[in-house]
């Protein structure tokens, strides 16, 4: 297993970020103050304004070490969800990070929180469709 630098694990952030065409202050502002950007249906608002989310993302950047680097968030029906966006540390999973497999739409490795039922959060791949500036979960 070969482990990347946080830096080298921004730098492949802010590639998924531009992949998915993000809303350009979005990424300026990741890059420079490492600020993540929520979106829903997307709309983007800055996590720094969700003080107990940030404090989420910064428990499971730390206990999985990985990098969070955009959130969605969705009502489905088994729940009010919040998938995290991540790079992983491991250099051979990069490839799995953001892959693109139709117009605007990306399977990307993500955390999904269920806050209705915590038990049923896990690690795994969502489908994003990028718009607009923003993302929006599919599946």
């Amino acid at each position: 297993m070969s482990k990347l630098t946080r830096a080298e694990m921004k730098n492949k952030a802010i590639d998924c970020l531009k992949e998915l065409d993000i809303y350009k202050p979005y990424i300026k502002a990741f890059v420079k103050d490492d600020e993540i950007t929520m979106f829903e249906h997307y709309a983007g608002f800055y996590i720094s304004q969700y003080p107990e989310l940030y404090n989420q993302i910064k428990e499971l950047e730390q206990k999985y070490n990985i990098l969070i680097y955009a959130v969605t968030h969705e009502f489905t029906s088994f729940g009010e969800c919040y998938s995290f966006l991540y790079v992983p540390n491991d250099k051979n999973d990069l490839e799995y990070t953001i892959d693109k497999f139709a117009h605007n739409c990306y399977y990307a490795m993500a955390y999904v929180y269920n806050k209705n039922e915590p038990l049923f959060s896990e690690f795994g791949s969502i489908i994003v469709k990028s718009g607009f500036g923003g993302i929006m979960r599919e599946g």
